[in-house]
Formats: C-alpha cells, structure tokens, sequence
C-alpha cells in the first residue's frame, strides 16, 4: 500500500512538473526573429488556441499553450521559443500582476481579419505593411475603391492605408513625374476609376472613400495608416466640399479662399494646418515636418513614451518593443508637427531633437487609429523604383515591431484608455 502511494506520489509530481506552455520571449538578446513570432501568434490565434500577450515582460512577450504543432510551426518558421512548466507560467504571471512591475497579461481572443487598401498591381515593396504581413505570414485582403464604397470594410476589423492621397492629387508627383509613363497611366486610370464609380473628379472619389474609411472606423474598425496616407486622409475630410486642386490635377482651378473654409473638426487627428498650394511642392501641408528637419541620418532616433500597462494597456501594446530608441526613417509624410495635433490625440513616439511627433493614436467613435510616419522602418530615404526591403535582413526591426503590434492589437480584450 505504502509503495502504491509513494508511486502516485511520484506521478503527481511529474504530472504537474510537465511542459504545459510555450513563450515567445521578444526580449533583444534570445529572440531571433521577432517579426516571424507575430505570425506564429497569429496563426496560433486563427486556430483558436489561448494566447496572452505579456506586456513589458521581456519585451512584450506571447504565452501560448503548448501543443506539437505550435513547437513545429515555430521551427520552421524560425522562431525562438522556451517550453515552460504549469508552476514557472504561475510564477510569470504572479510577477506580472505584482503592482511593483509595470507589467500586465492581455488575453488575446481571435484573428483579426485584415484588409490593406492598395490599387491593383502595386508592387509589395511599395508599401512597408503588405511586406511584413508577408513576411510574417499574416493573412490579408487588397481592397481598394470599389470596395471600400460598396460597404465592404464591414467585413474586416483592422484596415491599413499607406503610401496614398485621398486628396485628389496623385501625391503631389507632379513637378518631378508629369512626363514619366508610369505617372500618365496611374493618372487615366484613377480618372477612369472615377468615371465608373459616377465621380466627375478623382477628388470627390477620394473624398468619398475618405468618408467610408471614416464611418468604418466611428463604428468601431481599427485604422493603421503611414506614410502620405496620414495626412492626406485628415486634409481630405476637412476639405470635404472644398475644391483644393489646381487645374493639372482635376481640370479646373482651386476654388478661391479654400484655406478659410476647411473644417478641422472633420479630421481625425490634426489641427490649423495650412494647405500647399504651390502643385510643383511636393508637399500636402505644414503637418509634415520632412523639409523643416536638420537631423542627419546617423542621429535619426525617436523615443517610445512609457505608459502604465495596467492602467493604460491600449497604449502599451500599441508601444511593444525590445528597444525605446528606434531608427527614424522618412517618406513623404515622414513626421508630424506636434503644435498641429489635437489635444485628445496620444503621441507615442517623438523626435525631441526636431520637436517632431512620429507615431499616434487616437479614438473616433468606437473604432481606434493609429498613425506612423514615414514609408518604410529600414530604408531611410525610400525612392521611387528602389529595390524592395529584405526582411531576411531585418528580422528584429523595432520599427517593423511597431507596424505588427498594430496587426495583433484588435484581437485583445479592451479595456478603457486611463490617459
């Protein structure tokens, strides 16, 4: 009877010793690819396993349960995991929770479905997302106009918008590309595109997709936008009925005083910002900061703010990072003047040396946004015909981080913004 026990006794202790979870740790020395375990959280995430996000513990770290097919996909695809006992996941947990450690754990609780809106045939390294989506192996929809206006961004929780100009403008090229072909073409076709879905002008067609954009996220979607699309989409609501084009761009010249006539309590995050209305500046407004910058490119940094991740978990997550100091990188809307931003918006990454604002986020209704300037984290000054970004060359790009903490962030458990 005695031995009986003593080997139950001996069962019990192997049986709860045994690897029950598996950590991706994200911390800057033991991961070796920090983009590729975005994916294998989303992929765990679309197939209904359990999944916490550990927020500020070794860098924003994912707990999974541990399962065969898990410690396979995160072999193959590269990825460093540490298997852990039932009693050490407790101990993790024990000290998150402490009100000491700015920690907390997020429950993760499904795949967002994810749309990128991008005209047909654009190539993937045009728009930094669409290549790390790829990279990582995170499943996405293109969606453009048509789309967009026939409602169906209903469809998906989470929209990104990238190198674009929903102000009618084809980006402001003008000056520089007028002549190429590739300007030519992309010009007739937006004007076409116009034409079918009834718009007179490629700008009221812009407009309007503006405004489903808006309506998606008031009624509760999550916008991530970067790059030209930041600003663009803020001056193309306040300009709504306004006709800021000249005539190479629309036909006919701008409507006179339109600067007096915007309406910033349309726009998402910006504020008194004054139009450019010179067509050869290439250039929407004063919001970006890439000709009033005096940083050379080896002193490029901006700053992740640190925010309470128990109280102010939204914000925490949004800022994952191994690092607090990323490389700063432009585009044609490389950064924000921070004077030009509304007072309810959260700036969560600045650049002190040029007073510049480089990532946000704010609510609109009951969806959320997320804007982050410039085009791509790892080429500092993109040109158009550039080779694309090798992400085989950058698996633990902190600014890349940034883009995929927006991807996994609709799939937590909300809680109410403190700050």
């Amino acid at each position: 009877m005695n031995k009986s026990l003593f080997y139950l006794f001996i069962l019990l202790i192997s049986f709860n010793a045994k690897a029950s979870f598996i950590l991706l740790p994200m911390d800057e020395t033991t991961q070796q690819n920090h983009l590729k375990a975005y994916g294998i959280t989303y992929w765990c995430l679309s197939r209904d396993y359990k999944v916490s996000w550990l927020l500020n513990y070794r860098g924003g770290s994912f707990l999974l349960p541990d399962a065969d097919e898990i410690r396979k996909e995160c072999k193959i695809r590269g990825v460093s995991f540490e298997v852990i006992s039932d009693s050490e996941q407790a101990s993790i947990l024990n000290e998150i929770s402490s009100p000491s450690q700015n920690m907390e754990s997020v429950i993760l609780e499904k795949a967002p479905k994810i749309a990128v809106y991008t005209p047909k045939g654009k190539q993937p390294w045009d728009d930094a997302v669409t290549l790390v989506l790829t990279y990582a192996e995170i499943p996405f929809t293109p969606i453009y106009d048509e789309e967009v206006l026939s409602d169906q961004l209903l469809m998906y929780d989470w929209l990104h918008l990238h190198h674009e100009d929903f102000t009618g403008q084809y980006g402001k090229f003008y000056a520089a590309y007028k002549n190429t072909p590739w300007y030519i073409d992309q010009k007739r076709d937006a004007e076409a595109l116009a034409t079918k879905l009834g718009y007179a002008k490629v700008s009221q067609e812009k407009g309007a997709v503006a405004k489903k954009i808006r309506d998606f996220v008031i009624g509760g979607g999550f916008m991530f936008a970067m790059c030209s699309a930041t600003d663009s989409f803020d001056i193309a609501l306040a300009a709504d009925g306004v006709d800021i084009c000249e005539a190479m761009f629309d036909g006919d010249p701008s409507e006179s005083n339109y600067q007096s006539k915007l309406n910033y309590n349309n726009s998402f995050a910006f504020k008194n910002f004054t139009l450019e209305r010179r067509p050869e500046v290439y250039e929407f407004s004063d919001i970006d900061m890439t000709t009033k910058r005096r940083i050379v490119m080896e002193k490029d940094y901006f700053t992740l703010m640190e925010f309470s991740a128990k109280w102010d978990p939204i914000p925490s997550m949004l800022c994952q990072n191994h690092t607090q100091l990323v490389k700063g990188f432009m585009g044609q809307t490389t950064s924000f003047d921070t004077s030009l931003i509304k007072s309810n918006i959260l700036i969560m990454g600045t650049c002190e040396l040029n007073g510049e604002s480089r990532y946000i986020h704010g609510e609109k209704g009951k969806g959320m946004f997320t804007f982050f300037g410039g085009h791509d984290p790892e080429d500092f000054q993109h040109q158009v015909g550039d080779p694309p970004t090798v992400l085989d060359l950058h698996p633990n790009s902190p600014g890349y981080r940034l883009i995929l903490n927006n991807v996994l962030f609709p799939a937590a458990r909300k809680k109410k913004l403190k700050t």
